[in-house]
């Protein structure tokens, strides 16, 4: 992709959660269109390194957890500081307890815990934001993207604390958010990418298990689990006002065309 062909250079881009495999895909994408972009991590940055050392002028770290309030405020006066009002805000960061749990076993931490960082947390960044908009007047170039998750859409057994977290972001937040955004940013956009099975660091461990990728090919006709990169490229279009600019209230998935239901074979799939 040719450098600004989306009009991002110089578009401030707060990512929060871009230490993973999806955030440092997207950050690193963001900064290739000349893009300046914060990257807020909660306790690793060393995979941040590389980028902050290539990309020193347009780049600033922020530590904050995302659940916490005054960090996250603090995470925002650090960020519009070093690199002016953050005019796009994408809402990658999330957890995904590994370990299956029904929810008639669920502890009330377990659940807490989960809906605490992935919504309460995606609450705290987006207002946050809309404030230092107000604030700063900021009116060009306006986005929120979040990542939701086809588990948002289809539910995921063993695991309905991340799937309430993704289908309330993907569904209420979404809709209501591109509704208030226009009463003080009348072009700001409001977007969400849902992938499924990605290649990540985080997904690896359950990847490996062959059941879980003939489950993921037995329902999507392209048969492949997405890379970082795929989920990155489609953040930068909704984020761009150029590409996107008539774009909103939408979740697009990013799945191999997943389905709920199965529509491969399993002694068809290819091996990995």
């Amino acid at each position: 992709m040719t450098a600004d062909f989306l009009g991002l250079s110089g578009v401030h881009v707060f990512v929060t959660g871009a230490s993973g495999g999806v955030g440092l895909a997207t950050s690193r994408a963001f900064l290739e269109q000349g893009a300046k972009v914060t990257l807020h991590y909660n306790t690793t940055s060393t995979t941040l390194a590389p980028l902050v050392a290539e990309y020193p002028s347009t780049t600033c770290m922020v530590q904050a957890r995302i659940d916490d309030e005054a960090e996250i405020e603090r995470a925002f006066a650090q960020a519009n500081s070093a690199l002016g009002p953050v005019q796009v805000l994408i809402v990658n960061h999330g957890i995904w307890p590994a370990k299956d749990i029904l929810l008639k076993d669920m502890s009330l931490e377990h659940w807490g815990h989960t809906l605490s960082v992935n919504l309460t947390g995606s609450f705290l960044a987006i207002r946050s934001f809309m404030q230092q908009l107000v604030h700063y007047r900021v009116q060009d170039n306006v986005a929120v993207v979040m990542i939701g998750s086809t588990a948002g859409k289809f539910g995921e057994w063993y695991h309905a604390d991340y799937a309430v977290t993704k289908s309330a972001m993907m569904g209420g937040l979404t809709l209501s958010l591109k509704n208030e955004i226009v009463q003080f940013c009348p072009r700001g956009r409001v977007n969400t990418v849902a992938p499924g099975w990605i290649r990540t660091p985080m997904a690896e461990p359950t990847l490996a298990n062959k059941q879980v990728v003939e489950r993921a090919f037995a329902t999507s006709p392209l048969n492949k689990i997405s890379e970082p990169e795929d989920v990155a490229r489609c953040i930068l279009f909704l984020a761009s006002e150029r590409a996107a600019g008539n774009i909103t209230g939408h979740v697009v998935d990013v799945n191999a065309g997943m389905e709920g239901r199965i529509i491969n074979p399993v002694t068809v799939l290819p091996k990995l």
